[in-house]
């Protein structure tokens, strides 16, 4: 997410990019989605997840619409630069004699017309430079903007850590705390458990999740030190890990549905659930921060944005299915925020092995994720700070910015464990940013730097479907409601208590 151009990597199919987007959509915010849906109603639920899938899909096209620009502005450049050479070349020659030659008339003839031809070629527009969403804002928006895209960026990643180190500990409390005095069957959902409660000797469940959160920490803190890079073998690993327990828990759900012991009845609607479902689900389509790198690889995107919306709606059947199966298979009152969690039951998993890995699954995967998140946003302070020519002292560098990378989000996880909302608030605040304000402005003002670029009528061959400039309007419309109704939420919710 870093501001430069990077590599474009190895080429892959576009069906094998539709895979890796699908992998990196669905990720945490899926595991806390069922939790939202029961406590929100089933119908309002269906009814947001479609509107924002389909929202979500409209500024991922905003994205590629901007990206395709990006390419096309530095191609041209690169043209204008051959072109001042060659024309350097041409004046150096014509000094050293006055006689034109037929090779100087001829390329002085071809000269403005390749010039027009390259203005209007349709391959000017293709996407070839991995040009990352901050280069593409240092390109298309001013200084206060590039300032503001990065403090949306950073606000995200620090709430993806906040998550992140909450989840773990989270995770281990309640699979050690509900085993210890219960023959190893795990979590009882219909226990009540509070921090205070014991869990080993005189140790609170609480106590328990800070040792957890410690020992996180000085794990995989390190990390952030250090530059780390996620191997392929390790996404492969983590992906494979992430399936087996979607699919372990889907087919559990439906298996006891079909047997008629589901326990949910879930309300068609419930407002008190809708803040929180509004950031779950916008946390939960989140990608279009990493677009360069799953799009630029894809060896021909000349049905791009089909697979994009097909993609779209498998994404959209997955959620479905998982969080339906879940609310009807689980009391809304005992559903967890980690929903793995609710298999490590002896009622409902008779194998141990398989309740163990449910119940440490989020501990597998996100571990791996955790210093890749760090890392890159220790990387976007940097480059929020730096000026050009200038570089840090060792101590800013090595010490200053991984602290204050490492230290809020471990902050927050120490002051809460509520997964549902940190991620409702993550995902309405700084996930609405990054997935509607941002692909909107930069779609806005990449579609002007075009037409004076390269002239109006100009058509970008990767424009968006949606390239009316109400879509623009009415996606910033929908992300300032969003900011003001889960604003409005926690003012009034905070007034009553």
């Amino acid at each position: 997410m870093a501001g430069e151009i990077t590599e474009t990597g190895e080429l892959y199919s576009p069906y094998v990019g539709l895979v890796y987007m699908f992998n990196l959509i669905v990720g945490t915010g899926a595991l806390t989605m069922p939790k939202a849906f029961a406590t929100a109603g089933w119908l309002v639920s269906l009814v947001l997840l479609v509107f924002l899938g389909f929202m979500s899909f409209v500024t991922t096209t905003f994205v590629m619409e901007a990206m395709a620009a990006a390419n096309a502005q530095l191609r041209w450049k690169r043209m204008e630069t051959h072109k001042e050479e060659d024309d350097d070349d041409s004046s150096s020659t014509a000094s050293d004699s006055d006689i034109l030659t037929p090779d100087s008339y001829e390329r002085a003839e071809k000269q403005p017309i390749l010039s027009v031809q390259r203005r209007t070629s349709p391959n000017l527009f293709e996407i070839t430079d991995r040009v990352e969403m901050g280069q593409m804002a240092s390109m298309f928006f001013n200084k206060v903007g590039v300032n503001l895209f990065y403090f949306c960026i950073i606000i995200y990643l620090y709430g993806d850590l906040a998550i992140y180190a909450s989840a773990v500990p989270f995770s281990l409390m309640q699979v050690t705390c509900s085993t210890t005095d219960n023959d190893s069957c795990g979590v009882d959902t219909d226990a009540k458990y509070n921090d205070t409660d014991l869990c080993w000797g005189p140790l609170r469940r609480v106590d328990a999740y800070h040792i957890y959160l410690a020992v996180f920490t000085l794990l995989l803190g390190p990390f952030t030190f250090f530059d780390v890079q996620k191997t392929k073998y390790l996404q492969i690993l983590t992906s494979l890990m992430r399936w087996i327990a979607f699919a372990i828990m889907i087919v559990l759900a439906l298996v006891r549905i079909g047997k008629g012991q589901g326990e949910g009845h879930p309300p068609l609607a419930d407002p008190s659930g809708l803040r929180n479902l509004l950031g779950v689900c916008v946390y939960s389509f989140m990608c279009q921060h990493s677009l360069p790198s799953l799009v630029t690889p894809v060896s021909s995107k000349r049905y791009l944005t089909r697979l994009v919306f097909l993609d779209y709606v498998l994404i959209l059947a997955f959620y479905g299915l998982l969080s339906f199966t879940a609310i009807f298979c689980f009391r809304g009152d005992s559903l967890i925020d980690m929903y793995t969690l609710n298999f490590a039951r002896c009622d409902v998993v008779g194998l141990a092995a398989v309740r163990l890995f449910l119940g440490l699954f989020p501990v597998f995967t996100i571990s791996t994720n955790f210093p890749i998140i760090a890392v890159t946003l220790r990387n976007n302070w940097k480059t929020l700070f730096h000026r050009e020519g200038g570089t840090y002292p060792w101590v800013v560098d090595r010490v200053v910015f991984p602290t204050i990378t490492l230290v809020p989000p471990v902050l927050v996880a120490f002051c809460t464990h509520d997964l549902e909302s940190l991620v409702g608030i993550t995902g309405a605040y700084a996930g609405t940013g990054i997935q509607f304000v941002i692909p909107a402005f930069l779609v806005y003002h990449c579609r002007k730097d075009t037409q004076v670029t390269f002239g109006y009528g100009t058509v970008n061959k990767h424009r968006s479907p949606f390239h009316h400039t109400f879509w623009v309007g009415f996606v910033l419309l929908w992300a300032f409601s969003c900011f003001f109704f889960v604003t409005a939420n926690i003012v009034l919710s905070e007034t009553k208590l």
